[in-house]
């Protein structure tokens, strides 16, 4: 009974920290999950919740996402995850007390884990710089987080209630994006940029405006000055 009343405490514990990021240590291997160690605890990072550009070593300390608790007849089973789009939404809020305290807020974000992320930010107070406060003296804020995300790109976009605005902010590190709504209900967009400017819209492997689009939640085109200019003479 005893020992029943411990495993119904520890699941109590860690079943109000779902959706939470928690410190762990790795604690052994398989091939295919991780289990970590987080305390009274060893929760279970599947392989389908790792970034696979991602290795770890037993005894490494390791930040990590709960995702679900269950009971068991052998106690609580934690599942976590590094995949989670609320994993990046998590260390911003961890690292940043403006974004704990809400001085700053994250509307958005998208992710190609692994690889490339955007963050749409806000500042609630009009003397706070919500980009600026987020990276830091050269880059000192952001730094931690890009390290826990072991290289993960993550471009800070600053979020506008105006749709057309938010898009072309969305498409960085393309500049000077001209955006069209063609369909509000559909939520379907037009961008338009300069030639120079149209293989950093796109991105490597199309990267840039599928994570614009996931952030945005419009289904992007995007065309350019020139082959608007031909259509309008044809």
């Amino acid at each position: 009974r005893i020992r029943e009343a411990e495993r119904g405490l520890i699941y109590e514990e860690y079943v109000d920290r779902e959706d939470d990021i928690v410190n762990g240590i790795v604690e052994r291997l398989d091939a295919r999950n991780i289990y970590v160690g987080l305390g009274k605890v060893e929760a279970v990072l599947p392989a389908n919740e790792q970034s696979q550009t991602e290795t770890f070593r037993p005894h490494e300390r390791i930040k990590v996402y709960i995702t679900k608790v269950e009971r068991t007849t052998r106690g609580p089973q934690v599942f976590v995850s590094r995949i989670y789009l609320d994993f990046v939404w998590k260390l911003f809020e961890f690292e940043l007390p403006e974004i704990y305290e809400g001085l700053i807020e994250i509307q958005f974000v998208s992710r190609d884990a692994g690889s490339r992320g955007k963050v749409a930010v806000y500042s609630t107070n009009d003397r706070i710089d919500a980009i600026g406060s987020c990276i830091g003296e050269r880059g000192s804020r952001i730094a931690s987080i890009l390290k826990e995300l072991n290289g993960e790109r993550v471009d800070l976009i600053l979020y506008d209630e105006d749709p057309t605005v938010f898009i072309a902010n969305a498409l960085s590190p393309a500049k000077n994006v001209i955006v069209n709504i063609t369909d509000e209900v559909k939520k379907e967009a037009l961008a338009i940029v300069t030639d120079d400017n149209l293989s950093l819209a796109i991105g490597k492997k199309g990267s840039n405006i599928r994570l614009a689009s996931k952030l945005t939640k419009y289904k992007l085109e995007i065309k350019t000055l020139s082959q608007i200019n031909e259509e309008g003479n044809k």
